[in-house]
């Protein structure tokens, strides 16, 4: 077995392609496909960093030197991963992809538990990503967006993109969101539809969707708020407010600031298929009414979060699923964990592990 190949460069994929890095043998080649346009470009609108899933960061078109992360926010480490887990924050904390969070966290959420510590990405949630893709050594393409998985028992895998790119492949882990997976054609398709308790499974994994807005702040503005995270619980639409660069601990009102939205869950499923213009407008009336003394922004963004996060994963949270074993294809991701960065990560272990007993054994 010589090629394995990863289809999605976010958390999942980059953390699953960096471990395996690391304890595959040197002559195991790691290739990483994804939709994205490549560098400056991104999945959705132009100035995405393209990492895919919710750890993307926004630069302001008029003056790129203004950020903000419109998905993953902050980072908690429970206590449950306190001990697990440390070496790996401290080796992100060393490289400056991660520091604590100092800011203040204004409003009730599920987050503050006892023993919870919470970290911030100075340089843009994009930052951690790209951090595991540099230590993969993967091959990674970029507008290979997957269509097609075909494969006979004991043969290679046979994997195309929408433009009609075929190549072969010995293992291959798919770390899309679920109803993506149930999209693919080919055999892979037949094969699971061949399996009814896995579909079943499959086909019950949901996920929670919401809106996202990023207003950017010319330089020399100043937010006077006392709190870096706000949330809400009072309002039938915004959920979440952050003062991007106060959350990351770099306030400098000279270089401008951004201000981060996120709207309920119910008000994103409820409007998931509006235009997207009309909802950015509704947000904005409702963060008129919580903060009233707001600045007018230098520009708005709105973005569509349709897979935000799991709600109900695969039944038993495997961390993957092993499809098929010779060949061998894995579905990965927060569908077969949960949706925060341990729990990619543990997604990402179990993966290395069905690898690598198949590796043992071949």
């Amino acid at each position: 077995m010589s090629k394995l190949l990863i289809v999605g460069t976010g958390i999942k994929g980059a953390a699953s392609a960096a471990l395996l890095r690391q304890h595959m043998p040197p002559n195991k080649s790691v290739f990483m496909w994804d939709k994205a346009r490549g560098p400056g470009g991104g999945n959705y609108i132009h100035y995405f960093v393209p990492t895919g899933g919710r750890m993307s960061t926004k630069r302001c078109a008029e003056n790129p030197a203004i950020t903000a992360d419109l998905g993953a926010q902050y980072i908690t480490l429970s206590k449950e991963y306190s001990s697990k887990r440390q070496s790996l924050y401290s080796e992100l904390q060393s490289q400056g992809i991660l520091k604590p969070m100092q800011g203040k966290v204004e409003g009730p959420n599920n987050f503050d538990l006892p023993g919870a510590q919470h970290f911030v990405t100075p340089d843009g949630s994009s930052s951690l990503v790209k951090y595991f893709l540099q230590k993969s050594g993967a091959y990674i393409k970029y507008q290979h967006q997957v269509s097609e998985i075909s494969f006979e028992n004991g043969s290679p895998v046979s994997v195309t993109t929408h433009e009609d790119i075929t190549e072969d492949f010995d293992i291959v882990v798919l770390t899309l969101p679920v109803p993506q997976m149930l999209q693919l054609r080919g055999s892979l398709h037949d094969y699971v539809g061949n399996h009814p308790d896995v579909k079943k499974k499959l086909l019950d994994v949901t996920y929670s969707s919401r809106y996202a807005l990023a207003l950017f702040f010319p330089p020399q503005t100043d937010l006077k708020y006392p709190w870096c995270v706000k949330y809400v619980s009072d309002n039938p639409c915004v959920r979440y407010i952050a003062i991007d660069q106060a959350r990351r601990g770099e306030v400098s009102p000279s270089q401008g600031l951004s201000l981060v939205v996120h709207t309920s869950v119910p008000y994103g499923l409820a409007h998931l298929e509006d235009d997207l213009n009309s909802v950015r407008d509704e947000i904005l009336s409702h963060l008129s009414g919580i903060l009233p003394e707001l600045p007018t922004p230098l520009s708005v963004v709105p973005h569509r979060w349709r897979y935000s996060q799991v709600h109900q994963a695969y039944e038993g949270t495997p961390g993957c699923v092993v499809l098929s074993r010779d060949p061998l294809i894995i579905l990965a991701g927060d569908a077969f964990s949960k949706s925060t960065f341990d729990g990619c990560i543990d997604s990402a272990e179990a993966v290395l592990k069905a690898v690598m007993n198949q590796l043992g054994s071949s």
